[in-house]
Formats: C-alpha cells, structure tokens, sequence
C-alpha cells in the first residue's frame, strides 16, 4: 500500500497480471506481501478472494478489520494442493480424499477437524476448518510462491456483492489492502461448494457450481443442510455465507415469485409505479425479459435501468454476470432494484437462486400477500 500525497491517504496498488501466465516478479512481490503479514486480493475460479496468511493471528484480525467481516464468520484455508492439507487438519476421511482426488483443484470447499495449529481466529473458534484448492492459476502461483497457507474470504467490504472484477475489489477497499492482483474477470462468478465431511452422510452447508449432483457421484449420500440461523448474533457460523441477508445491493432488492405472466405483469406494474413516485428503478432481468420490459421509461420521470444477466437457459453466463449486474445497478445510482425469482432449483442455477433470495430485502409472491 502507497500514500497518495496529494489526497492525504492510503492508495491500495493494482497490478495487472496475465490471468493464464502471471508474471512470476509480480506473484513473488505479492506472496512477500503475504508473507509479511500484508492483505492481497487476488483472483479465483469462482470470486476474488482476499488472502492473508493463515497462520498469522495479527494477519487475520487485520482482514476481519478490513473488511468488516463479523468473528463469528469463519475463514476458508486456500492451499495449493491436497497434500498441503493434511497440516491443518487433524483427520482425513476416505470420503475426503476421493472428492479432492475428482474435484480439486476447483469450486468446492471442504469442512474437515482442525488441527491445534490453526489459529482460532479463521474459524470463527470452531472445532472444524474449511479448506480448497482453488483452480485459477494466479491463485494456484501465489500459493506455491507463498508457500503459506492463504486464509481468503471474498475480497468486498462485508455483506456487500462479492467482487468478479478488480475493479470491485477497489471500490470497496481502497485504501484498506495492500495490493490487488487483477487477473480479469472470474468465470464462474459465485463462491465455491461448502461440503461437510465430518458429519455422516456429508452435508451442503452452500451451494455453488459444484452441485450435489455432481457431489453424489462420489459420495452418494450427501444431502443439503436443513438450515442454519444463529441463536445470537455471537454464535459461530459452520460455514462462510450463511446469513440470511448478504451479498446485497445498497438499493433494495425485491423478488417476484409466481407464475410467469402474473410475474411479468407484477415487475411492470411495480417498476411504473416506483418511478411515478420520482424513485429511480433497477430491473434485474434475462436477455429474455429485456424486450418484454425495454419499454418502461416514465415520461417526466427517472429513466428505469435495466440490468441485464443471460438466458434464462444459461446458468453459468447468469451465475457469472449476477454480482456484477448487481454492482452496476448500485453504479446507476437506483433507489430500488426488481427482479423475477429464479425457478431451476437444479446445478449451478441452486446457487444463483440462493445468493439472489440471500441478497433480497423481501420477496413478494404475486396473487397471495406480501411476504
């Protein structure tokens, strides 16, 4: 981090790296960063994550402080290889070894025993600690050049849309991070698969683009957690993501469930009626509905904004433009942002479903009361 004189302030440095071949000077400066206690933001498959190293207590804290992150919401450990885990736990199941061996490196996080050695800190003083190997091959760099164990949660102020670009990562912590490894934007553009495997059978703790499906090819068993809501706002949380409200907008967001015509009527008739009130309106939609709804706009009133994710058809384009499009919107500047719930409960669109209801600030079902 430099002082930007001028201003008077921190200045958190950027460096762009190639995303397929970074520069090895640039992953050494950043892996000292690391080594020394720094925070570095960083690209993953799935979001930018911000990384400190794991060990270090006075590390961690500083990374809760940066970015807002409550205690009681553990950290996930990123190493660079399955054999790299077995220092941070204090068992390893078959199950555990045979969803690496097929999914890692890649989008899912495992929940395994902690060993002593890992600081209380990351996981929120559980008895468990949540571990990847992450895909992307600047993260894959920075973590063999480290050779440290990189704790790294999303790298956005907390509750905040998690950042799928770097520019993401500087709106929300200039100043608060040392430097900022910009990779381009992640592919799959919502966090990583929770799996717990110290509970028989494994359970989803978070959906993400690894889906039970695909988890029940190698552990047949495995089932969705039935929920999870704190009994004090001190009481620690099994996995990162959790919440019930998180990854939101600043303007609030209200889901519209029902069938699809009635929906699409609902969105219109809110949508006009919000900006005849002089309120400026965000309409989260599919390239589908984009024509459907293009034709909006209030004469005499603030335009509406449309924020356009993917097919409907498409998981992975949605899942990748969803934080995003909702950062744009915040970028617009609206007072209110709509959207139509999200029907596939299967794969990857299970996640897209869930950090859209998690982001929400009510969900209103068309034809019955509000929610």
């Amino acid at each position: 981090m430099r002082i930007d004189v001028e201003r008077r302030r921190p200045v958190t440095e950027v460096v762009r790296v190639d995303p397929a071949m970074p520069s090895q000077t640039d992953i050494a400066r950043a892996a000292d960063c690391l080594r020394r206690g720094g925070l570095v933001a960083f690209p993953t498959e799935t979001v930018y994550g911000l990384g400190v190293h794991a060990m270090d207590p006075a590390a961690v804290r500083r990374l809760f402080d940066a970015k807002g992150r409550p205690a009681n919401d553990p950290l996930i450990v990123h190493v660079s290889s399955f054999a790299q885990v077995a220092p941070l736990v204090a068992e390893l199941p078959h199950d555990a070894e045979r969803l690496a061996s097929r999914f890692w490196p890649g989008a899912l996080t495992l929940i395994l025993r902690r060993a002593p050695s890992v600081p209380h800190a990351v996981t929120a003083s559980l008895e468990t600690v949540a571990v990847r190997v992450p895909a992307h091959p600047v993260a894959h760099a920075l973590l063999l050049a480290a050779s440290v164990p990189i704790a790294a949660p999303s790298a956005n102020l907390f509750s905040r849309p998690s950042p799928t670009l770097a520019a993401h990562v500087l709106d929300d912590l200039d100043g608060r991070i040392d430097m900022i490894l910009d990779g381009g934007p992640t592919s799959v553009g919502v966090e990583s698969t929770v799996l717990d495997v110290t509970v028989d059978p494994p359970v989803v703790l978070r959906p993400g683009a690894i889906s039970i499906e695909m988890l029940r090819t190698v552990v047949p068993a495995a089932e969705f957690a039935a929920g999870f809501t704190p009994a004090s706002d001190h009481e620690a949380m099994s996995s990162p993501g959790l919440l019930s409200k998180h990854y939101a907008p600043r303007a609030p967001l209200t889901i519209y469930q029902g069938a699809s015509v009635a929906v699409g009527l609902a969105l219109r008739k809110a949508a006009i009626s919000a900006a005849a009130r002089g309120q400026r309106v965000g309409v989260l939609v599919s390239t589908e509905d984009a024509g459907l709804l293009s034709d909006l706009d209030i004469v005499g009133g603030p335009p509406v904004v449309l924020g356009t994710l993917a097919s409907e058809d498409n998981a992975e384009a949605t899942a990748a433009r969803l934080y995003a499009t909702l950062r744009e919107l915040d970028a617009a500047r609206v007072d209110v942002i709509l959207a139509r719930d999200i029907v596939n409960a299967h794969g990857l669109w299970r996640a897209v479903r869930d950090r859209l209801h998690r982001a929400a600030a009510r969900i209103v079902v068309v034809g019955t009361e509000t929610a």
